[in-house]
């Protein structure tokens, strides 16, 4: 069977406020906003993670926190990025077991597992696995049969990982974790803490489209965010905009990160139930928490349950907030709103 690469290598969607502020070559861009000389606004961007962030801050003198902001972005992605090869999670997946030197890798595996239990195994960290093997991870696509997916659903298995002291291990040879669906959420969480703990009070920071909001925005206004349409496809064009204040907000949908196949899409959200990729009725799922690692993997949660599942561990979750798109019955394109967002949510 011919393989193509993946369409589109993002795997989430861009939510409105990157608009503009996105940067191309790896290059950095800063300005100066308004604000008195005690307290400037500032805004960076640069790269990470595969991606693109962007940041908004007011800070005594409006100092440039850059150079910090870089740096513990790097030790992020050594820790838990498949994509370096002596980061911890590769140690891991290569030797089933890791001493962690970083103290980022714990709390998105104990995050992980929490989620895991919450949605009943929809958001499981490994099935890295089935992630490569169907072509969305750092690794070339395998052929993928009946038999093939069976074999590996076996290392589908949470309950086999464990965190001991600061040794992570497996009982279980070849299961391997994959933080992909949390990790620039937490990365956004770390950057929003290191700004805090600088003196900002009002931020927002932004990793591929995920986005923590604290405080006001430079015009002491609630922060207003964009959720994409999506049916525009890779076009940036807006479905609603969601207010928010000292709240995270990730979205996660199929139809920017899939590839087709002999007239079949395959989409990277892959169900760690039948070991697929999960196209279905949802098309996207925007989720507001308290911080964006929970928003971030809930999102991709919801895209496995699909709309009756996220609907059911939402009402077990009021903390939790969500707009979710979906194609109704007869095809049109549908909006569900969680009742504690609805006097924040303006659609387009």
């Amino acid at each position: 069977m011919s393989h193509k690469k993946p369409l589109f290598e993002k795997r989430r969607l861009y939510p409105l406020l990157v608009i503009g502020l996105l940067i191309a070559g790896g290059t950095i861009r800063k300005n100066m906003l308004s604000g008195s000389a005690e307290n400037s606004w500032v805004e960076l961007a640069g790269r990470t993670m595969g991606t693109t962030y962007s940041v908004k801050y007011s800070a005594p003198g409006g100092e440039d926190y850059q150079q910090a902001i870089d740096s513990v972005l790097r030790l992020v992605n050594a820790s838990v990025s498949p994509y370096i090869y002596d980061s911890e999670i590769s140690e891991f997946n290569r030797n089933g077991k890791v001493r962690l030197k970083l103290p980022y890798f714990k709390p998105i595996f104990e995050a992980s597992k929490n989620i895991y239990r919450e949605t009943g195994g929809a958001f499981n960290p490994t099935v890295m696995p089935l992630v490569q093997a169907w072509g969305f991870g750092p690794k070339q696509k395998q052929h993928m049969d009946r038999a093939k997916v069976d074999s590996l659903l076996r290392l589908v298995n949470c309950d086999a990982v464990r965190l001991s002291g600061k040794e992570v291990s497996t009982s279980v040879p070849h299961v391997q974790l994959d933080f992909g669906a949390i990790a620039k959420g937490y990365g956004i969480d770390v950057v929003a803490k290191l700004l805090q703990e600088k003196g900002a009070r009002d931020l927002m920071v932004e990793i591929g489209g995920e986005v923590v909001c604290k405080g006001r925005n430079a015009h002491g206004k609630a922060w207003q965010i964009g959720i994409n349409d999506p049916e525009a496809g890779m076009e940036q064009r807006a479905a609603a905009s969601l207010s928010l204040t000292n709240e995270a907000l990730a979205t996660s949908g199929n139809y920017r990160n899939y590839y087709e196949e002999n007239g079949v899409k395959y989409a990277h959200t892959i169900s760690p139930f039948t070991g697929y990729p999960k196209m279905q009725t949802l098309l996207s799922a925007s989720v507001v928490a308290p911080d964006c690692m929970t928003a971030d993997a809930y999102a991709t949660a919801f895209m496995v349950l699909g709309l009756e599942g996220a609907k059911k561990v939402l009402a077990k979750h009021p903390e939790l907030g969500a707009c979710l798109i979906f194609s109704g019955a007869n095809g049109e394109v549908t909006t569900f709103v969680t009742d504690n967002l609805k006097e924040r949510l303006r659609k387009y």
